[in-house]
């Protein structure tokens, strides 16, 4: 169950109080990797309480520390040793015992137990907290006055990660998408509006929700939320191995946040596979082995990149991504993406991107790409959405839907921008805004005004120009006006205004006439003789 406005509201409240001086670009950091150690010491914690049958933790750690260290991170890829949980650290500061030597040590103890096999998912994954730094205070007292704040603040009730993984990815969510809007020329370009999110989703899933194995694929991946959207309509999306996360982020703040995310939700840190690199320039997952070129597939893949992102595309014409259509212009690598997303898909999958709509009608390279996706049949669907939908830009954004082996050669074609919910600065898709996209996608319905499904012979009419507006039109003729009504109405609005002047001016001649009211009295009759 979400949370309540009221509790939003308390949460970012009490967060703001707790962080005094500290910009909230640093400040983020610091939340979200103790609220993830908190997490994890949760959920260690009822781990132990499953299988150490009556003894403590201390007691099995003190017999043998590397062997009872080993068993924990063997179960949950991670360990954490006695006296290094969060609640180790409240202790502390109850007991007027904590220094911020204690997380140092408990940070630096985490990172030496981390599981080979999880290496990929925990390794670095608190790299953004550094306890020696100036941020947090000018000496080591300031600093610890800082983390004692927050580790307060993560105690207190609004905090409780008791009510299971629901309550968990609550807070979390809420964060994420707060620190988005709040920070949205650090942060927006990493967080997707949920609706947009449950558009692509629900497109990407549909009919294949019973699937028993599912992988899927943001390679701009962010924080995580459109592999966790995706996964939400899987009706196996809670059974351990039975959806596989892929993704790759090139920056190292939404790379440690998205895997955090994932967690958070109850992934399991063996379905996560999570890298940190730039995918235009390094092409991953898997890509050539061994001299031969083996490129991991996905059923389904998701992205909503840069927009127009200036990139390498120097000596790029025998990268197999973009062999068979054209390399992206280096000034807008829009294309790009687009073609390495389709790329990885599998051969019955289905893809869709976030693009900004410049790649409707761009002509040189981008239009030969174009020109290429449409012949082959790629592109099943374009949907134009309104504009200021976004935190950290206001420009309108489309979204492709493409799959590999399609046999229509049709384009449906959605105008989607005129129906939203208007917020202060912002625009908002409403729930029927949602429904009533999709529904069109997946049942490949024309509605007046709204959609339109273009042949193949329509689009080459066109130049192969895919602009919305083109194939759907949605200009409402105004009524006709009827000159007799108006006329007539102009008479009886005229009589009534003489009327009301000689009603005003009647007025007037009942009034006194003083010196001092004299003058105002006729230039108030002058005006209206």
């Amino acid at each position: 169950m979400a949370l309540s406005n009221e509790q939003q509201t308390k949460v970012w409240g009490m967060l703001n109080q707790t962080r005094g001086q500290i910009g909230l670009t640093a400040y983020k950091d610091y939340i979200f990797g103790i609220l993830f150690y908190k997490y994890l010491s949760e959920k260690a914690t009822r781990w132990l309480e499953n299988v150490l049958r009556g003894e403590t933790w201390e007691s099995i750690y003190s017999q043998d520390p590397a062997k009872a260290l080993d068993y924990m991170n063997k179960n949950l890829g991670y360990a954490i040793q006695p006296n290094d949980f969060f609640e180790d650290w409240k202790k502390a500061i109850d007991g007027d015992r904590f220094n911020i030597g204690m997380m140092t040590d408990s940070f630096g103890h985490f990172n030496q137990q981390i599981a080979f096999n999880a290496k990929g998912d925990f390794e670095g994954i608190f790299d953004g907290m550094r306890f020696d730094s100036a941020d947090l205070g000018a000496n080591a007292q300031a600093r610890a006055s800082v983390m004692i704040s927050m580790i307060e603040l993560l105690s207190s009730p609004e905090f409780d990660l008791s009510g299971g993984e629901d309550t968990v990815s609550d807070i979390y969510e809420y964060l994420v998408a707060q620190f988005a809007t709040v920070l949205a020329s650090d942060m927006g370009q990493y967080y997707t509006p949920k609706e947009i999110s449950d558009v692509m989703a629900r497109i990407l899933t549909h009919g294949r929700e019973d699937k028993e194995s599912f992988s899927i694929y943001d390679p701009t991946v962010g924080s995580g939320s459109l592999l966790l959207t995706t996964a939400s309509y899987m009706k196996n999306s809670n059974r351990r191995g039975m959806i596989k996360y892929f993704g790759q982020e090139k920056d190292a703040t939404p790379y440690r946040l998205a895997r955090m995310n994932l967690m958070m939700h109850g992934v399991e840190y063996n379905d996560i596979n999570i890298n940190h690199a730039d995918t235009l320039e390094s092409d991953w997952p898997d890509g050539v082995v061994e001299g031969k070129d083996s490129p991991r597939m996905f059923d389904a893949v998701m992205a909503n990149p840069p927009y127009s992102a200036h990139w390498n595309n120097k000596d790029r014409e025998d990268d197999p991504r973009w062999r068979e259509y054209g390399v992206a212009p280096k000034t807008k690598a829009d294309y790009a993406f687009l073609l390495h997303c389709l790329y990885h898909l599998e051969e019955n999958g289905r893809m869709a991107i976030i693009l900004p709509h410049g790649v409707l009608f761009r002509g040189a390279a981008e239009g030969r790409i174009r020109k290429a996706l449409i012949d082959k049949h790629q592109i099943e669907a374009i949907i134009g959405f309104p504009d200021k939908l976004f935190l950290n830009t206001s420009i309108p954004v489309c979204v492709l839907i493409l799959r590999k082996n399609r046999m229509n050669s049709d384009v449906l074609f959605i105008d989607a921008s005129k129906e939203f919910e208007k917020l202060k600065n912002q625009k908002r898709l409403r729930a029927e805004d949602v429904e009533k996209i999709v529904d069109t996608v997946v049942n490949h319905k024309e509605i007046d005004k709204y959609s339109h499904i273009a042949s193949l012979e329509e689009i080459k009419e066109n130049d192969y120009n895919l602009n919305i507006p083109r194939y759907v039109d949605t200009f409402e003729e105004e009524e006709p006006i009827d000159l007799i009504a108006l006329s007539k109405e102009i008479v009886t609005l005229n009589t009534e205004i003489e009327k009301t002047e000689s009603e005003f001016l009647a007025l007037l001649d009942e009034l006194a006439v003083t010196p001092e009211t004299k003058e105002i009295i006729e230039a108030t009759k002058a005006v209206f003789r």
